[in-house]
């Protein structure tokens, strides 16, 4: 009987670590997405493209990359952020990038 419990609290603890890997996944990708629209934000307000990716960056997973740019009359932003194991228990597998995208239209001026 002791044994099957001691398979049993394994499996219990392995699907615990899976859990919180999966809530970490969740929380990088919504705080990617976000930060994408910080930067569109910004840019569609017209303003800088050093300043939208600063604003960005605060937002930004740590270790996230950052692009923005302005076409015409659409700006677009996407961070990519690695996510590695919680406690780096999963650090064989390597880390998972996940992405955040975001497009919007730029924003008429005072004058319409």
């Amino acid at each position: 009987m002791t044994a099957e419990a001691a398979i049993g609290m394994c499996l219990l603890v392995l699907v615990a670590l899976g859990l919180v890997w999966m809530i970490c996944l969740g929380v990088v990708a919504v705080r990617a997405q976000d930060a994408a629209r910080e930067a569109v934000r910004a840019l569609a307000r017209g303003e800088a493209q050093d300043s939208a990716i600063a604003l960005a960056r605060r937002a930004a997973p740590e270790g996230a990359s950052i692009e923005a740019e302005a076409d015409g009359h659409l700006v677009r932003a996407v961070v990519r952020a690695p996510v590695r194991g919680p406690g780096g228990i999963f650090g064989f597998l390597g880390s998972v990038t996940v992405t955040g995208r975001a497009v919007g239209a730029v924003e008429a001026g005072p004058s319409g």
